[in-house]
């Protein structure tokens, strides 16, 4: 009788689907997994089985939820500033697209190693997503982004404005500062990061020169606020705060700079700022402002919290504490193909990676094999100037056994990695040669 009240159309007879079903073994206890509107349905449904035994009915919620609650019995997060996505919803998402994630609230998440490996771009599913807030849920057609302060003539721009400028498309890698954060020992508080915190994309937008100009920028002007969208509480300080950065006003008109409306050819996605982004180009990605809505012009150093509390190298040498600002990034190189601790035949070996850093493009990138002599990588395609490169070495390996390979960048600019990168208080701009053990079979 039990078995043809779970028929499935006996069950949506009552309005409600059966999502799981379980039997422990050896023990006479059913469970259940259902979703359901009404819980006196439900339960009416559920009565034959009280005749077998106890029936007791509990709200169920999915991992994700769960995670980004904070807790089996914790209510889901409210976005103090603006509407916000489901953080349920965005974990889901990206886990669903093969991200790793490390945080649901706010949702931080890296592309795997694997999905490092392909062409010039990243697909905006697998493309690193890194937050500080919830993720704020904007209306493209009310959208306004305003220009303000230190300018002779006050801006408020919709999208269809910002379109109808000139544009401008660039290829550039964003990398957070904490990519590599893991690597560091001792370790150091912050998101752990591997090494998967870094994507790059083709921007479209409007250069940021077009707008500044457009408002005309007052000779006393000194730096160039801009103000994203989300926001929420954080340590140490008593109310909700804006995230912000600010950049100075010859380093904000840079050609280079752009306000993107369009990643890979779509529409900003919305975990990526949508409708509306900064890209800084050569610069780690905190600077580069999602969900921009408000640039203001100013006439000193900003000292908000995401400028004057984090985003700093603080290093202690002979006996003091001495900072200096996270801005543009370390050169790196990755081994991505083969993987870590991965099988491969002896014989020819194809060891292939990308290579980026904010000074220069790569000049070279060097690999070593099993402790031996350095042997320079080939180039892939030409140089960019803010996009990764990628590299390749087909070498030999004729011993069986573990062997470890290595790569090192070099860029244009002569910077190239250290060994072991100068460990941090924070945890940012670890460049360490990357080190990845094969099995050798």
């Amino acid at each position: 009788m039990l078995l043809n009240h779970l028929s499935r159309p006996n069950v949506r007879q009552y309005g409600i689907e059966i999502r799981g079903e379980a039997v422990v073994q050896n023990e006479h206890t059913l469970y259940l997994i259902v979703e359901a509107d009404d819980e006196v349905r439900l339960r009416e449904f559920m009565k034959p089985f009280e005749i077998a035994g106890s029936l007791d009915v509990y709200p169920a919620s999915t991992c994700a939820r769960v995670v980004a609650s904070g807790g089996c019995g914790a209510a889901l997060p409210v976005s103090e500033i603006v509407p916000a996505v489901d953080p349920e919803e965005a974990c889901q998402t990206a886990i669903e697209d093969g991200l790793i994630v490390h945080r649901a609230h706010p949702l931080n998440c890296e592309t795997s190693i694997p999905a490092l490996i392909g062409g010039v771009v990243m697909p905006n599913a697998h493309f690193y997503v890194r937050n500080h807030f919830q993720i704020p849920r904007l209306d493209s057609a009310a959208f306004r982004l305003t220009v303000g302060g230190l300018v002779d003539r006050p801006l408020s721009l919709s999208l269809r404005d910002l379109h109808n400028m000139r544009s401008q498309t660039q290829v550039v890698t964003l990398e957070c500062a904490g990519n590599g954060r893991t690597k560091f020992h001792p370790a150091v508080d912050g998101e752990k990061w591997e090494l998967g915190a870094v994507s790059t994309a083709e921007w479209t937008g409007v250069p940021l020169v077009e707008v500044l100009d457009r408002a005309g920028v007052c000779p006393a002007a000194r730096e160039v606020l801009f103000r994203g969208a989300d926001g929420g509480t954080v340590t140490d300080l008593p109310g909700p705060i804006r995230f912000e950065r600010s950049l100075q006003l010859g380093h904000a008109r840079d050609p280079d700079l752009l306000l993107a409306y369009a990643m890979n050819g779509e529409p900003l996605p919305i975990q990526h700022g949508h409708p509306l982004r900064l890209v800084v180009p050569g610069w780690y990605a905190v600077a580069s402002v999602k969900w921009l809505s408000e640039i203001e012009i100013i006439d000193k150093p900003f000292d908000g919290y995401y400028q004057a509390n984090k985003y700093w190298y603080e290093w202690e040498r002979n006996g003091r504490a001495v900072r200096e600002p996270v801005t543009l990034q370390q050169v790196r190189a990755l081994i991505t193909d083969p993987m870590s601790d991965q099988e491969v035949r002896r014989g020819a070996l194809a060891i292939r990676g990308v290579a980026w850093s904010g000074a220069a493009p790569i000049a070279h990138v060097e690999v070593s094999v099993g402790g031996g002599s350095w042997q320079e990588a080939h180039l892939i395609s030409e140089r960019k100037r803010h996009s990764w490169q990628w590299w390749e070495l087909i070498t030999r390996t004729n011993e069986p056994g573990v062997v470890t390979l290595r790569a090192r960048a070099t860029d244009l600019a002569g910077r190239s990695q250290p060994e072991c990168a100068e460990w941090n208080r924070l945890g940012y701009g670890n460049n360490a040669i990357d080190e990845v053990p094969v099995h050798i079979v």
